[in-house]
């Protein structure tokens, strides 16, 4: 008898720690957020996966019930039974480059208000590396793409072509982009800054830029730099471009080969602010006056930018508004609209002491 009632206890006790397990974490179920937020099991799939067709009102009360309860849903059973999550996947040439980190900002500040998350992944500029991440990325069946390169290799191509998921493009403007681009074009802000250059005088404008067989961004910014040179009827010198690596000590270098070599050269344009800044320090550190001696110009605003004595002149790109409308052209092509396939952002020349 007494055996008996130690295993009725027992199991009695057992009942509830389960009872407690499901109020919190994995255990707590659907049901009892519902239940909490009092509205059916479907009002909360809904405010999970679709929060976007349920007021604010109601969203909110699911919510704060699934925060109360610690409610977490089963999100590879939900992602395959509607074939798609609620993540967004965002590939970038490097998680170290604070150029990147605005456009990330933009695009998670616009998903987290539609109940998306962004994972973010680091290509390190290889183009077999960024195959492999979106493989990965298509596997967990993410909502969208975005992806800062705009070439691709041809896996890649097949596998988002057969993925049916939409895709952004922010690097470049190609006339034909995968899906959809919204960014700016490389070729035109470098024409633009070097016309700039030449509307200040100068006549012996040398162009520095990472490797252009590797990098499209760098062969569309040599584009646009030739061009500019040609409107301003000043002939190309080959003695007058450069590529080199990334880095401050890159830029520093090439600064000191060309004045070497091309003594006449009286500006520099450096498709990148990192080789801009490097350049910079470099002629402080020699003692040559920028702009008298040698005019320094870049392709980004780093804030550094605004603290350097002198300042440094650049081109303005709207890398946070790139990361917003992103996400929101793909949010758009979620909810079945039709957007743009192109969405020029343009950018603005910033004229500071260094030219």
């Amino acid at each position: 008898m007494a055996s008996n009632q130690r295993a009725r206890q027992s199991t009695q006790a057992g009942a509830q720690v389960g009872a407690r397990v499901r109020t919190s974490g994995q255990g707590a179920r659907m049901r009892d957020v519902a239940q909490a937020a009092g509205v059916s099991l479907m009002t909360v799939s809904r405010a999970l996966r679709e929060p976007h067709k349920l007021s604010e009102e109601t969203r909110k009360s699911v919510m704060d019930a699934v925060h109360k309860i610690g409610y977490v849903p089963n999100s590879i059973a939900a992602n395959l039974a509607s074939n798609r999550s609620n993540v967004v996947g965002q590939i970038v040439p490097s998680i170290q480059n604070s150029l990147y980190a605005d456009t990330v900002k933009g695009t998670a500040d616009v998903l987290r208000k539609a109940g998306l998350h962004l994972l973010l992944a680091d290509s390190g500029s290889s183009p077999q590396e960024e195959e492999a991440l979106i493989g990965a990325f298509l596997a967990q069946r993410v909502a969208g793409l975005i992806l800062h390169n705009t070439d691709h290799t041809p896996k890649a191509l097949q596998m988002i072509e057969r993925s049916g998921v939409p895709v952004i493009e922010t690097g470049d403007l190609p006339r034909h982009p995968l899906d959809m681009v919204v960014s700016y074009s490389n070729a035109e802000a470098a024409k633009a800054m070097t016309l700039h250059l030449g509307a200040r005088g100068y006549k012996r404008i040398g162009f520095v830029s990472l490797d252009t067989r590797l990098n499209r961004r760098a062969r569309e910014r040599l584009r646009g730099y030739q061009a500019g040179l040609k409107s301003l009827g000043l002939r190309p010198d080959p003695m007058l471009v450069m590529e080199v690596a990334p880095g401050l000590t890159s830029g520093a270098h090439a600064m000191v080969d060309m004045i070497t070599r091309s003594p006449d050269v009286d500006a520099i344009f450096f498709a990148g602010d990192v080789l801009a800044v490097g350049a910079l320090f470099e002629a402080q550190r020699r003692g040559w006056k920028v702009p008298d001696r040698i005019a320094l110009a870049g392709f980004d605003d780093l804030d550094i930018h605004q603290h350097t004595v002198p300042k440094l002149t650049c081109l303005r790109l709207p890398r946070l508004e790139i990361g917003r409308r992103s996400a929101e052209a793909l949010l758009a092509r979620l909810r079945g609209g039709d957007e743009a396939p192109r969405v020029d952002l343009g950018f603005e020349i910033t004229q500071r002491e260094s030219t």
